[in-house]
Order: C-alpha cells, then structure tokens, then sequence
C-alpha cells in the first residue's frame, strides 16, 4: 500500500510538472508573438531586420542573452545596431518569469538551418582555426553550457559574423561584470582579419549537414 502511494505521488508530481511545463509555453508562445515580427515565427531570423535565427536555442542560453539585454551588457553601444534594437524588446518582458517562459517557447521550437549569405569562405581553413573554439562550443558545434559556449551549428552565419567583429572591436564582451563575453572577446582576436573570421565560419556551417 505504501508503495503504491509513493508511486501515486510520483506520478502526481509529474502530471503537475507537466502541466505547469505545458502553461510556461503557452504563456512563453503568447510572449513571443512579439519576437516573431523579427524573428519569424519558426525563430528562422530576417536578416533584413537584423534578426538571426534562434530555433532551438538552449532554454539557458535565451534566458542569458535576454538578460544581458535587460540589464545593459548587451545593446547599448552605439556601434551595435542590432542590439540596439533588440534591447527594447527585451525590456518589454515585464519580468524574469517572462524571460524564462519566452526562453522555454524558443527552446522548444525545432532547429532550422539558415540560408547562407556569406561568400568567400574557406571551410578546410576554417576547420584549423575552430580547433579552440571547440573546447566551449564542442567539436560538432552543439554548444556545452558548462563554460557558457551556445550552440553554433544552426546560427546565421552573417551574425556569426557580425558578433565576431562586435567581439573583436570590444562592442560586445568588454563590459565589467561580463563573464561570458569576457571569455569570448580574447577568443575572437584570435582571428586575425574579416577572411579568418568567414573561414571558421564556412567551417561552422558544415556542421550543421
């Protein structure tokens, strides 16, 4: 009799888990009819509106990245015009619970490969020059939220290159207080020039195949 309590509990718990789970993303989907004139709705990005893809992000990572936006890490330098668009956006959500739902919604929508736009790339190249990248965004690309690395494989790659470039002139990762864009910005000016940085690129990109 006892057991079976337990197991009757357990499996409450579990159906409460889920339901609440269930309600997050209904909450997170209705949030994100915000996002989604920029973003689309499937998260695939508009590069004309200086939106990259963002389907099946890590629930973590969103969260992060919206409150670097929130709290002004990201999106107040002038020379960062995406993420001064963005940052208002970010300022809408009322609340962390807010951030956590929207970031759960983005989660959960299926990872999409964007169409590539960067010409001149050199994926062979590009494979040397990812050797370092791979101890924070893993050898397929897939991310390791450990040391803070996001998933690369299903990025846009004209923002890869953009925010390689944010990194390397200090307009992203050079603020106090960044930890996880204090460790990327030392990695981006391992790339030497704009070629290098659409190399790696290139190579990223294949992972995603």
């Amino acid at each position: 009799m006892a057991r079976s309590k337990s197991v009757l509990a357990a499996l409450a718990v579990a159906l409460l888990a889920a339901s609440a789970s269930a309600q997050d993303l209904g909450r997170g989907s209705r949030l994100y009819a915000l996002c989604s004139q920029c973003h689309g709705t499937a998260g695939a990005g508009n590069p004309a509106f200086l939106a990259p893809a963002i389907a099946g992000l890590p629930q973590w990572y969103v969260e992060s990245q919206l409150q670097k936006f929130r709290t002004g890490y990201r999106g107040q330098h002038f020379d960062d015009i995406a993420g001064m668009r963005m940052r208002p956006m970010a300022l809408a959500l009322d609340d962390d619970a807010d951030v956590t739902a929207v970031a759960a919604y983005v989660a959960s929508l299926a990872p999409l490969a964007p169409a590539p736009v960067l010409e001149g790339g050199d994926a062979a190249k590009g494979q040397v020059l990812y050797a370092p990248c791979a101890a924070c965004h893993a050898p397929d690309g897939s991310g390791n939220a450990a040391v803070f690395g996001p998933p690369l494989k299903h990025a846009s790659d004209w923002y890869l290159l953009t925010q390689l470039a944010n990194f390397r002139a200090g307009v992203r990762g050079a603020k106090p207080g960044d930890t996880s864009g204090g460790l990327m910005r030392p990695m981006s000016l391992t790339l030497p020039d704009e070629q290098a940085m659409k190399d790696v690129i290139a190579y990223i990109k294949t992972l995603a195949k």
